[in-house]
């Protein structure tokens, strides 16, 4: 086989910010052929995933990231990705016929515009994953999916891009990106809240190791919703047809039951999250097996009065709950999805 770096069309590539995403993706580009030119780190971790891996690239300012690029690879956190187009626009950084590739969700091309007039070539690359910042990342790209978002007589330089370090393009309209971040957010952000929820009530039952307890359940529940989604043959029914549990067999009265449970637990520690979570997610579980034909309009009936929003008497969201104060993320960093 022919060495990558000989391959025709190989593209100086910049990583700009040496997050858990920029520093795989470069990583990963350089295995396919593209020479990394240069990388901006700052914080002690980024650099310290630079020199890991990408061992040997220039740590540089980010205006000579961008004058020694081919490829751009703008790979910071959301909010921060319109300043940053702006403010090396305003330093006159960007250059005729460079491309320009982020790696937000949240934003399509549109989010490159202040670049547009020096003649850049505006992609939006995705990767729907997380990312850890490690080499475990590399082996997890190949055959993951990327949203891909550009003119459409670029669009193929970014399906080729995604191509060759072997993951898999799937196009996403400029005014569909919103939505498309969205859904994986609510799906991969969601179900880590979830689990620390089941997690945080297991403990207080008296589990020793929640983790273990849950993992066969959750592991198998993920997977059987997954391949139904996959194998459906009718939008609308998919996963929601793997669905177990008290919901499913119009067990009312377990319904009831586990909202009593999970009050005096709210109570008792403040997670008061869990208990209204449980309630909107029941009903939703009733509703979408309603309409897949799961469940009989009388059962679903049943289960929907059970489900009542007496609250938690002088009771605030606390330990535990959606609105513990998190640690701010690293000012160069991006996990992915």
């Amino acid at each position: 086989m022919s060495d990558p770096a000989h391959r025709p069309g190989r593209l100086g590539v910049g990583v700009v910010g040496a997050g858990r995403v920029g520093a795989v993706l470069g990583n990963a580009l350089r295995a396919a052929g593209h020479p990394v030119v240069a990388v901006s780190a700052i914080s002690r971790a980024s650099l310290e995933r630079a020199e890991s891996l990408l061992p040997g690239v220039p740590v540089v300012d980010v205006p000579e990231v961008v004058r020694r690029s081919e490829l751009v690879l703008l790979a910071v956190p959301d909010d921060v990705l319109p300043g940053l187009v702006q403010g090396l626009a305003d330093l006159g950084a960007w250059q005729a016929g460079q491309i320009v590739a982020h790696t937000s969700g949240r934003f399509g091309t549109d989010v490159l515009a202040p670049a547009r007039p020096a003649g850049v070539i505006p992609l939006a690359l995705h990767p729907a994953m997380t990312f850890s910042g490690t080499s475990l990342d590399l082996a997890r790209i190949v055959g993951a999916s990327f949203a891909v978002t550009a003119p459409a007589p670029v669009l193929p330089i970014g399906q080729a891009l995604v191509v060759e370090i072997g993951a898999e393009p799937v196009v996403v309209a400029e005014a569909d990106r919103g939505l498309y971040h969205a859904a994986l957010a609510h799906g991969a952000n969601h179900l880590v809240v979830l689990v620390a929820q089941a997690a945080q009530a297991l403990a207080a039952a008296g589990v020793d190791d929640p983790g273990r307890m849950l993992t066969p359940l959750l592991e198998a529940a993920l997977d059987g919703a997954l391949r139904a989604e996959t194998t459906a043959t009718e939008r609308g029914t998919g996963a929601i047809g793997s669905l177990t549990g008290p919901v499913r067999r119009g067990d009312a009265g377990t319904v009831r039951e586990h909202q009593s449970a999970l009050t005096a637990f709210a109570a008792a520690t403040g997670a008061v999250d869990v208990v209204t979570d449980y309630r909107a997610l029941a009903r939703s579980a009733a509703g979408r097996a309603l309409a897949a034909g799961l469940i009989t309009d009388a059962a679903a009936t049943q289960v929907l009065d059970a489900i009542h929003d007496t609250p938690v008497a002088g009771m605030e969201l606390g330990a535990g709950s959606l609105q513990e104060k998190v640690e701010q993320q690293d000012d160069e960093q991006e996990d992915g999805a």
